[in-house]
């Protein structure tokens, strides 16, 4: 009994120190089962469970009424008739049974007809390369290579390269085509190709070309170029590359303006021949149709052809499609015509009218006489050209360089960046070459530069970069005023405007001195 007192004041004693933590703590329970909705939690669950416990009968169901269709069915006979609910019961299993059958059965068909959204992937695209450029249009010419070598042949066949294998092929053809076979003849050609490339892709080594292929000597790749190395190949495949696109852009824009009725005279041509082809293949049967298209196409490719090639003068007469294909425009051409129709109508109408206005003088034709131009000013976009570089009105461009040439002056003499390099036009007048600098505000500025013609001591071609491949794109000038001469670099147009103040400049000097 003692030992029971003492535990219990113990007990008592724990109790009630605890006190005071316990209801705090039962405080911070509540708050918490507040917050994190324990008891949708336990419903969920409870919920849970009850689905778990019905899929568990359901199975069980599944499992004995297997079991019961197991044995044979005298035996089914001899059992006493079933209740109402486990009919229905029955019932369900066998729908069941049926819709995983069907599911298991079909079931991947019918995913594959499910809509969902397209995905949009968007690609990464490569850094600029130079290897890799290179590597592609490797790449391009390999692809292309069968299809060329596959259109060389026909050329070589069209155009009779080796007589015996043409009149071949012609005697073939056309007997195939007089018997219909001509779409058969295409399909076994097909077939037998793929079976040649079948063997060579084997081992054998097979080569039959009506042209004897020329072999190109391939460059092994370099692992380190130089710069200049680097520049040069980038130049080549760019250059490839603007070919290449040029050509199928001219392609392209023939084909627009054909069915654009650009050109209404081809255009109408093409009309009335697919008007022709449409009546006669509602009228004609589609088997004497194939007949006269297959034995023409052979007529056209094996001799027409063959003798519009050998005979040019024939060809520009009477081979409508080449004739017409050539007087196709396309859209640089379109756009150089009609610049030339408005210059032919403006120079018409500065004829024609006796007073020309000063913004119409920018436009007098080439005809015009150097005493009836003096009265013109020419003017650039900041003002007068005369103003701007504070020259007698009498000074203009001249003709080549009217607009001016886009360059920047680099004066060596300078050292800080700003006065180093100028980006501006450079113009050429009958005794001065002028830069206008971009950067001048209006007027005549200190950025602008004029230099007398009279005043060079030395004009040269200059190569601002010695590591960039060709002659560059610089004009270097000296004067008696300058230590280094004056550089004039990034011109497009270099060697026009060398020639231009080279011409100007042996003008000035020869007129200034004439005994030398």
């Amino acid at each position: 009994r003692k030992l029971l007192v003492r535990f219990f004041r113990k007990v008592k004693v724990h109790i009630v120190i605890k006190s005071i933590p316990r209801h705090y703590r039962e405080e911070e329970l509540r708050k918490l089962r507040e917050e994190t909705n324990v008891e949708t939690i336990k419903q969920e669950l409870e919920r849970e469970r009850s689905r778990r416990l019905d899929l568990e009968q359901k199975m069980s169901d599944v499992l004995k009424t297997r079991c019961e269709d197991s044995p044979p069915q005298p035996s089914r006979k001899q059992q006493p008739p079933a209740a109402n609910g486990t009919d229905k019961q029955q019932k369900e299993t066998v729908c069941s049974r049926l819709q995983s059958w069907l599911y298991d059965r079909f079931g991947v068909y019918i995913e594959d007809f499910r809509f969902q959204p397209e995905e949009n992937t968007v690609e990464a695209e490569e850094p600029l390369s130079a290897k890799r450029l290179t590597e592609n249009m490797r790449r391009l010419k390999r692809g292309a290579r069968p299809v060329t070598n596959f259109l060389r042949n026909l050329s070589a066949l069209s155009n009779w390269h080796s007589v015996y294998t043409s009149a071949i092929a012609f005697i073939i053809y056309m007997n195939a085509a007089w018997h219909g076979w001509a779409i058969p003849l295409f399909l076994f050609l097909a077939i037998l190709r793929l079976s040649l490339n079948y063997l060579i892709a084997r081992g054998w080594r097979i080569q039959w070309s009506i042209v004897p292929e020329v072999s190109e000597p391939v460059e092994p790749p370099k692992e380190d170029l130089t710069v200049s190395e680097k520049f040069q190949l980038v130049l080549d495949v760019a250059q490839k590359a603007q070919n290449l696109f040029g050509k199928m852009a001219d392609v392209l824009e023939k084909i627009k303006n054909l069915f654009m009725w650009v050109q209404p005279e081809i255009t109408q041509k093409l009309y009335i021949a697919l008007w022709v082809a449409f009546i006669f293949s509602c009228v004609l049967p589609y088997k004497l149709m194939g007949f006269m298209i297959g034995l023409y196409a052979g007529i056209k490719f094996f001799i027409i052809d063959f003798l519009f090639k050998s005979c040019p003068k024939l060809r520009d007469k009477y081979d409508t499609p080449y004739i017409m294909w050539n007087s196709l425009p396309t859209d640089p051409q379109l756009k150089e015509r009609s610049n030339a129709t408005v210059s032919r109508r403006l120079s018409g109408c500065e004829k024609i009218q006796p007073v020309v206005s000063r913004s119409s003088l920018a436009t007098i034709p080439a005809g015009v006489t150097r005493e009836e131009e003096s009265g013109r000013s020419h003017s650039t976009k900041k003002g007068a050209f005369h103003e701007i570089f504070n020259l007698p009105e009498s000074e203009r461009p001249l003709p080549v360089c009217e607009n001016g040439w886009r360059c920047c002056l680099i004066n060596r003499d300078r050292k800080m960046p700003t006065d180093y390099i100028r980006n501006g036009m450079l113009y050429v007048t009958e005794s001065y070459l002028c830069f206008e600098s971009s950067s001048s505000r209006s007027g005549s500025s200190k950025k602008n530069k004029v230099i007398k013609l009279v005043d060079i001591t030395d004009i040269q071609k200059y190569k601002v970069l010695s590591v960039l491949p060709g002659s560059g794109m610089g004009i270097s000038i000296a004067t008696p005023s300058t230590q280094k001469p004056l550089v004039f670099g990034a011109m497009i147009h270099r060697d026009e405007a060398f020639e231009t103040i080279f011409t100007q400049y042996m003008k000035i000097m020869t007129t200034a001195n004439p005994e030398t």
